[in-house]
This record gives C-alpha cells, structure tokens and sequence, in this order.
C-alpha cells in the first residue's frame, strides 16, 4: 500500500488553485462497490478524515435505512439523504456517500465545490459476488426493481458526476487505494 506524506498532500491539493480549494474526496457507486471499506483506507493512507455518510444519517435520524424506507418509502430515504448532503460542510475528509447520492443534483454539485468525486465502478457480476443482503441493505429504490435495473439507473449518474473513475471489480480494496492516489496525483 502507498502511503502519502505530507509532502505529496501539499503537491496533490495545493498544487494549483482547483485542488486547493477541493480538499474532500467523494467515494460514489454502487452498494457493494467498497466506498465505506475503501474510504477508511484512504483516509488512512492520506492522513485525512472518514465519514460515511449512511451511518451519518443513521445516528442524525435514529433508525436505519431500512427501517426509514420501511416506514416512509425509499424518496423519503433519498429526500433526507439529499437534506443530510447539501447541509454537510467538511474539509480534507474522504467521504463514502450512499449509492443513492447521485440522485441528487444538488447534494452531488454541493460535494464537488468541496472535494473531487471518485466514481468506483463495479461490474454488476463482482457486486452480486460482494453483497447478499439486498432485502434489508437499505437501498433506495422501487419494489419493483431489480439489482440490474438499479444498476443501469444509476450508472449514467455516476459517469455525469465522477471526477476520476476507477474501475475496481477485479482489485482489491489496497490495490483500489493505491490507484485512487496515483489518479489523484495526476487530477487537475
């Protein structure tokens, strides 16, 4: 694994005037792709802070995802994922956002003024293999939809908001951040 010091943290966000006003990183993907795993790895690796922003709500809302889509449906869920986004005022954090952040227009272009986005693509194979607990994993979406279809929904958003795109289904989570950082050292 790569470490950086702080050397490589004043080349990578203070090298030019983009980055330096940019200081979060913004795991975006799919559920399963690895932002929360990856996430604490990065922020490890780059001296910086975590935050998951499911947990955040979960402690800012009392209840799990699930039970807030159980109760209210899952636009509720996506309504106070965006209210939670666009309120959240942080510097030099890495922050794995829910799968369902891009949805939102405005909590995607609010994590942008403050941090560059990285977009973790996972093949839906390598996510099916990843995670099983769809049922009650507290995604945002319609009862009638599939993975697959979540999936085809979600990746134009992806792609419209990422920064950087990683394609990560056949790496592990090391290998992941490592790539992230040598992307990062290249961005701006």
């Amino acid at each position: 694994m790569v470490y950086a010091t702080k050397n490589v943290l004043l080349n990578l966000f203070y090298r030019d005037d983009l980055l330096k006003y940019r200081s979060n990183i913004v795991l975006i993907g799919m559920p399963g792709s690895g932002k929360s795993t990856i996430g604490v790895l990065l922020a490890k690796s780059m001296s910086l802070q975590f935050i998951d922003t499911d947990i955040l709500i979960q402690v800012n809302e009392n209840r799990s995802l699930q039970s807030i889509i159980d109760e209210k449906g899952y636009m509720e869920l996506r309504s106070i994922e965006e209210c939670h986004l666009t309120s959240m005022v942080f510097e030099n954090h890495v922050i794995a956002t829910g799968g369902s952040a891009a949805y939102s227009d405005r909590a995607m272009n609010h994590l942008k003024r403050d941090g560059i986005v990285v977009f973790l693509n996972v093949t839906i194979p390598a996510l099916l293999k990843r995670i099983h607990n769809f049922e009650t994993r507290g995604l945002a979406k319609r009862a009638d939809q599939t993975f697959e279809d979540l999936f085809n929904e979600r990746f134009p958003l992806y792609m419209k908001y990422a920064d950087i795109i990683i394609d990560s289904s056949d790496m592990d989570p090391e290998t992941t951040c490592d790539r992230i950082i040598e992307e990062l050292g290249r961005f701006g």
